[in-house]
């Protein structure tokens, strides 16, 4: 039977955004324990039967991909101590869990979410990656503004710079590049419907967006494999 969370997953998710505190979580922990741990950590697991197909390298323990309830409330002024969405991250191996490109996906009250790319890369990873769209800013493009990509996901938006970085106000850097290279993260996504996640073309729809992706994030991952450049400033 295909992967898919209940009804009972998404009372809980929306009860937990109402109630988000410990007495009201623990009163219901098997509830999550059966109806959001459970279901997800098998939808990771065919995400994973998947990714041999096209991207091996990003398989990860099911337990490892998925991401912690938990929030870190240390430095926060929000205290709320779970978070409202299911979530799991697939970085590369022999990468740290949140280091590099990778794929992301998260299942809330508002619905489906389904990412791929680099977010808040540390600054030997963002000037690696810019000093590596520089040349290759045309097939990252090809890639991103292909049909098939632009019916399913979305470009990120935001995070980007108001002028060239240090380093980067050459001359010849094409248009193109430049726009590239403003940018403080790289990647793609897509909303969906809260419905995806209770039907049974969950993984479906997931893997498919995974796999028009997976070229870009391979890409993007291309310079952190190697050694890490030394800062230019």
């Amino acid at each position: 039977m295909p992967v898919h969370f209940s009804e009972n997953a998404l009372k809980f998710l929306r009860g937990l955004t109402r109630h988000n505190d410990r007495e009201w979580f623990g009163a219901r922990k098997t509830i999550y324990e059966t109806e959001l741990k459970a279901p997800m950590l098998e939808l990771i697991g065919e995400i994973n039967d998947a990714f041999l197909d096209f991207a091996p390298e990003h398989v990860r323990p099911p337990q490892k991909a998925m991401m912690r309830i938990y929030r870190d409330i240390r430095f926060s002024a929000n205290k709320a101590p779970y978070k409202t969405r299911l979530a799991a991250w697939w970085s590369r191996d022999g990468m740290e869990k949140t280091s590099g490109a990778g794929f992301y996906t998260s299942f809330g009250p508002t619905g489906l979410t389904v990412a791929a790319g680099v977010y808040a890369p540390d600054k030997f990873q963002l000037l690696a990656i810019r000093r590596h769209l520089v040349e290759h800013h045309a097939e990252f493009l090809k890639l991103l503004q292909s049909k098939k990509m632009k019916v399913s996901l979305s470009e990120f938006e935001g995070q980007s710079l108001t002028r060239p970085p240090k380093g980067f106000a050459d001359a010849t850097i094409s248009a193109e590049a430049m726009r590239l290279i403003m940018c403080r993260q790289w990647g793609v996504s897509a909303t969906l419907p809260v419905e995806t996640a209770l039907g049974p073309g969950l993984t479906k729809e997931v893997v498919s967006r995974f796999k028009l992706a997976a070229p870009m994030v391979a890409l993007l991952n291309e310079p952190l494999l190697k050694r890490q450049p030394k800062p230019m400033f």
